[in-house]
């Protein structure tokens, strides 16, 4: 069967792509080992995505958008950072910026869900579900997969948007550094007797990091605990009031009283970067090129990222060349992501490793990272400029020589 792009993995970011990419013209086929019903109706999976400005203009462009109900979307305010049981740290909010939050918070089940409604009856798209894939292979004439049911497809552009853990990726023979951390993220929605004002907090502590998310209720938020694997198993076993109990206590009681209001969920936390994101007609985009620790909560902005990156480059290709694939073209996506990725990815690999470092002779490096954050307000403006720009991904030169003055003045 021939295509123009073969896309493997229908998670939000394999879709949007899909979508960007038809909207060029192109033809794009969608291989995806869940069955249909799983990615048209995505199943609660406890995760809350904290989406930019960035994301949110893009899913508008892309018709993702108005497919996400409204009384699901939840603002957030502000944002606190503390270490330790003294609530010390910094706060981040829309400052000077014209915006009145610094972004939003969606459930992950419900974007997927709106990504699926978005590509779903396209003439130009189609979507192969409950399938597995045999075989991969690229070269400068095109690529080739093959399915374990014996199909064969054919395209000008190879895309791996299957996670993380991508088989693709690997088939292709691109290898990736992984760093463990050695935790699991819990996460579940909670009501609490405290409102939460829509402040986001990161709270750091000895042998767990405690965060909340903040949702559409004034007293609902998603609650992450990052905590052993041992631990998390424990705490997912307990009776829902035992439970409630427990994330009260490790809240410091801060919240009122709580009570868990979903299922909850556990994730092991694994970093992963792979050394290329492009081969011969083939790229990654989303987790498939990286997947980060969720302690600054930019990997799924950055998958989006990568959608923008790439699509760019295959319109540039087809304009110059004719082709959707042209080497020059791929290798500026690859210049370009790495370029815009590697210092948050690198940043939050130190962040997650520093705090969760219960060594005494961490404890002063992490007080002075806290001091820093709340003594340099242009910092913490930049921190905030990052989540609410709404503009182009890859922004001309000036622009951001003009953005970087505007955050270094008093």
């Amino acid at each position: 069967m021939e295509t123009d792009v073969i896309v493997v993995g229908a998670g939000p970011a394999g879709l949007c792509l899909a979508r960007a990419l038809a909207e060029l013209g192109l033809r794009v086929d969608i291989l995806e080992r869940q069955q249909a019903a799983a990615i048209a109706e995505p199943a609660f999976d406890g995760r809350e995505i904290a989406l930019t400005h960035g994301s949110m203009r893009l899913l508008r462009e892309l018709g993702v958008w108005r497919h996400i109900p409204e009384a699901e979307v939840a603002p957030l305010r502000a944002a606190r950072v503390m270490d330790g049981s003294d609530g010390g740290g910094f706060r981040i909010d829309h400052g000077r910026t014209g915006h009145v939050q610094l972004g939003s918070l969606v459930a992950n089940h419900l974007i997927r869900a709106a990504a699926w409604a978005a590509v779903d009856g396209s003439g130009s798209i189609r979507t192969h579900a409950g399938v597995s894939v045999a075989c991969v292979d690229t070269d400068q004439a095109g690529a080739r997969v093959r399915l374990g049911d014996g199909r064969v497809f054919g395209g000008r552009l190879l895309v791996a948007a299957d996670s993380r853990f991508s088989e693709t990726r690997r088939a292709l023979g691109i290898a990736v550094e992984s760093h463990d951390f050695g935790r699991s993220m819990l996460v579940c929605r909670m009501t609490h007797a405290e409102p939460h004002q829509g402040t986001a907090w990161e709270w750091f502590g000895r042998g767990q990091t405690r965060a909340l998310l903040p949702l559409r209720e004034a007293r609902t938020s998603s609650v992450v605990l990052t905590v052993t694997g041992a631990e998390a198993a424990r705490l997912r076993a307990m009776p829902a009031g035992a439970f409630a109990g427990e994330v009260h206590a490790r809240f410091e009681g801060r919240l009122g009283a709580m009570a868990l209001a979903s299922t909850v969920h556990a994730y092991p936390l694994v970093a992963t970067w792979a050394r290329r994101f492009i081969g011969p007609r083939f790229a990654l985009v989303g987790d498939a090129a990286f997947g980060m620790h969720p302690v600054t909560a930019h990997g799924f902005n950055l998958g989006l990222a990568s959608v923008e990156r790439l699509a760019q480059a295959v319109r540039d290709s087809l304009a110059c060349h004719g082709d959707p694939a042209h080497p020059v073209l791929l290798a500026r996506y690859q210049r370009r992501h790495r370029a815009g990725s590697l210092p948050l990815y690198l940043g939050t690999r130190f962040v997650a490793g520093l705090y969760t470092d219960d060594r005494p002779a961490a404890q002063p490096l992490r007080r002075a990272v806290m001091e820093t954050g709340a003594r340099l307000a242009p910092l913490r403006r930049a921190l905030a400029a990052g989540l609410m720009d709404d503009g182009p991904v890859d922004p001309p030169l000036a622009q951001r020589l003009y953005r970087g003055v505007r955050l270094l003045a008093p």
